[in-house]
């Protein structure tokens, strides 16, 4: 009997023999993948536009309240300023009682409002860098928190405060360095006679400190934010090559830091551009015009305001008052445009 052996197709779905490595044939071409629901897609993605939406709204509106503050500011000003019979820009004259002869100008309200700043960012700057220096890179942690404490404390102070100490405490106090400086270097203008006694210490010198004591725990707070965020590795590379402390700081610290210390003094400047109440206190009123020295006294844009709230009844009188805040407005964005361009458009930390 002859035996004929089965032959079967390779590959053919009927084979019984055991399955050769690697044979594929009954496996899938293409793995299974789990759609997940239109619907929920859909849901995601409207989710996503309506927060895109929100947020761009919200960034809209601090845009659209600067534009409408300062188009309100424009309309009212611009008639008191066609009426004012001096020049604007150049008047030291600030006379609005008379709504049908006004005579009004900024140029000793500039003077005033931009000494006092500077002077008191001057002053500030540098000892706000030394404290933010000295709690992130050589106070121990044991003196550094309550330190750090106390100097914010400085900022909940109210501004009446700082005025009645101006007034009151500082101003006796520094009255004989106010007259040293006047003596011995009164050929310089900043230092020359103001129109105003320096024995009653209401000068913008004084107004100047004032400012300065009050702007330094916002420089100190930026400034040690900042420094804190200093890359570990560059401080180490520094040590590696044998600087010393001073060396790391200056070579590191400082250069890393430069934006935000710009951007702490620019936020310092721009409230001591706008301090009103302890200016108010501190300066005395000058029957005078100014002539850029410290020891002269006067008003700020904002303590000129201030000062006669209560006499906005009429139009065209408000509205120079009004003029004046839209040139302190202006001046503000005029500041933060420069700090921009000191810091190279960003601010480190």
């Amino acid at each position: 009997m002859t035996m004929h052996p089965e032959v079967t197709a390779v590959g053919s779905s009927n084979s019984t023999g055991p399955r050769a490595a690697g044979d594929t044939a009954n496996m899938p071409t293409e793995p299974k993948i789990d759609k997940a629901p239109e619907s929920g897609r859909v849901g995601r993605l409207n989710a996503e536009t309506i927060f895109r939406w929100l947020a761009t709204a919200a960034g809209a509106t601090i845009v659209a309240a600067i534009a409408l503050i300062a188009l309100f500011l424009l309309i009212r000003a611009v008639p008191s300023v066609r009426a004012d019979e001096v020049n604007f820009f150049t008047s030291t004259e600030f006379a609005t009682n008379d709504a049908n002869h006004l005579r009004f100008g900024i140029r000793d309200l500039f003077m005033v409002t931009v000494l006092s700043s500077v002077f008191a960012l001057i002053v500030a700057v540098p000892i706000g860098v030394g404290i933010a220096l000295f709690l992130t890179h050589y106070a121990p942690s044991r003196l550094g928190r309550p330190f750090t404490m106390l100097i914010d404390l400085l900022a909940a102070v109210p501004s009446i405060v700082f005025g009645l100490w101006g007034f009151l405490v500082l101003a006796p106090q520094i009255a004989p360095v106010q007259q040293f400086l006047n003596d011995k270097l009164g050929w310089f203008f900043l230092f020359s006679d103001g129109n105003v006694s320096i024995g009653g210490g209401g000068t913008i010198f004084t107004a100047g400190v004032v400012l300065a004591v009050m702007i330094l725990p916002i420089i100190t707070s930026v400034a040690r934010e900042v420094f804190a965020l200093t890359p570990r590795a560059h401080i180490e590379a520094a040590q590696a090559l044998g600087a010393t402390k001073w060396e790391v700081v200056r070579m590191t610290v400082l250069p890393y830091g430069r934006s935000g210390v710009i951007a702490g003094s620019m936020l310092g400047l721009g409230r001591a551009l706008g301090e009103t109440i302890a200016v108010l206190v501190v300066l005395r009123t000058a029957s005078q015009a100014g002539e850029w020295s410290l020891f002269d006294g006067g008003y700020t844009f904002a303590s000129k305001i201030a000062s006669a709230a209560s006499e906005f009844s009429s139009p065209l009188p408000t509205g120079a008052y009004i003029a004046a805040g839209f040139v302190l407005f202006a001046l503000t964005f005029v500041v933060n445009a420069l700090a921009r361009l000191a810091s190279g458009g960003k601010v480190n930390g």
